[in-house]
Formats: structure tokens, sequence, C-alpha cells
């Protein structure tokens, strides 16, 4: 399947799968996926990846040259020269070229992708939180996710992770975006893939509970009297029907 892709797109993704408990018929605790190279013939544009347990551990700036980390912490404990990277994806590319002219320059076929999103942690109005866009089942990996509030493009506060792989040789990318929650704001997650006819807007607005009206809180108010009073009657007519009850059963006693 992987080579059929990296056939008809141009796509070579190469994964190295470690086993940390051993043995045939154990399942793994733990994978780690070293040295992921993407490298297509759209844009003429790679990616190289580290991956542990489907995070991402870090990646390669190609342009830059550069080791980027997915948290920065790592780099005082693990050093990764990128000059590694761009000479896997210098193979990946030539490899890639020879699959191209080996299909005749066949065409991806293009899945349609998958779009969540939803609030870090539960929403409250005035508090900073951080909306995130789950784009799931990409292929090729060639996507723009931007974020909209009131139809409007949000260019601060965004960032996005690298192209991360799946065990179908497909793609996820998760998008963020720090916002202050308001209940006039209104976000969408847009994402834009050859898999998709037009651009796909994944709607998110805050849920903010609808007040009460002055008659429905005197009907609640009312309600619960009634069910407090209920229960006082109940109770009482319990407690009679007992001393009633222990009252006979002594008359009654053996002559």
């Amino acid at each position: 399947m992987i080579l059929n892709k990296a056939l008809i797109l141009g796509v070579l993704a190469v994964t190295t799968m470690m086993n940390l408990c051993g043995g045939e018929d154990i399942v793994a605790d733990h994978v780690a996926s070293y040295g992921i190279n993407v490298y297509q013939s759209y844009e003429s544009s790679g990616q190289y990846t580290h991956e542990f347990d489907g995070d991402e551990e870090f990646y390669v700036n190609l342009q830059k040259k550069e080791t980027v980390w997915r948290l920065p912490l790592f780099s005082t404990f693990v050093r990764f020269d990128p000059q590694g990277a761009l000479r896997n994806i210098a193979i990946s590319k030539h490899n890639l070229d020879i699959l191209i002219k080996r299909s005749n320059s066949t065409p991806a076929i293009n899945e349609v992708p998958g779009v969540a999103v939803f609030p870090k942690s539960p929403v409250v109005l005035g508090h900073p939180n951080t909306l995130i866009c789950v784009v799931d089942n990409i292929f090729p990996p060639v996507i723009n996710i931007t974020w909209l509030s009131n139809g409007h493009l949000v260019t601060e506060g965004v960032s996005e992770t690298s192209f991360l792989s799946k065990s179908d040789h497909s793609f996820f990318k998760i998008a963020y975006l720090t916002f202050l929650p308001s209940d006039d704001d209104i976000y969408d997650c847009k994402v834009e893939h050859w898999g998709l006819d037009e651009p796909l807007l994944k709607h998110w607005e805050p849920e903010i509970p609808v007040p009460m009206s002055e008659l429905t809180e005197t009907v609640v108010c009312a309600l619960g009297l009634a069910v407090g009073l209920v229960g006082i009657i109940v109770g009482t007519l319990f407690i009679i029907q007992g001393l009633r009850s222990g009252g006979a059963s002594r008359h009654l006693g053996p002559l």
C-alpha cells in the first residue's frame, strides 16, 4: 500500500519500528518511528520527523536546516544533526523520481479528510483557552489549514504540527488557536485539500446556557416548594401511623 501511494503520488515514507518489549507474540507497549521521510513532487517539498507513540518528538526545518523540537526542553538532553535529514530527503527525492517515471506519472488518488474542532479545556467566558482542529485521513500530504473568527482570517495565536504518520500510511495534522472566549465570537477551522470539492469549514462557537425567564424561575420555585411540602406531609403520616401501630401492639399483649 505504501509503495503504491509512493508510485502514484510521488511520496516515499520510510519508517523504522522498534518493539521495546521483545518477542514475536507480545504487543509493544511503545512504538518509536525514526526518520520518517516524506517527499513529494508537488512544490518539491519534503518533511523529516521523529515520532514516539504517535507523538512528534521533532522535525527538521529543511529550509532553515535546523532541528525543531516539539518540546524545547528535549533539546537539552538529545541532539540531532539536521544534515542527516537533508541527506535522507535527497535520497528519497532520487528514489521518487525513479518511481514516478516507472508509473508514467500516474496522479495520486485523493482521500477525503475528516475534521473535528473542540476546546482544550472547558470554556469559561473571558478566560484564555485553545481551540484544537484535528484533520485526519490526509492523503496526499498537501493541505492548507486556517482559522476564521466571525468570517475574518486569524493570523495571531495560531500554530500547527507537521504531518503525523498513521498505520495506514495516511497522515493527520493538528492546528491550534489561542483565543479569549466571548459570546459574540464564532470560529471556523478552514481546510483546503485536493480530496474536497470546495474548502471545508468546521464551525465552533461557545455554548452559553440560556437564562431562565422570571416566570420560569417562579414556576420552578413553586414546584420545588410543593414537592418539599408533600415530602413533609408524607413523612408526618408515616410517623403517626407508626405510633398508632406501636400503641395497638401494647394493648394486644398476652392475658
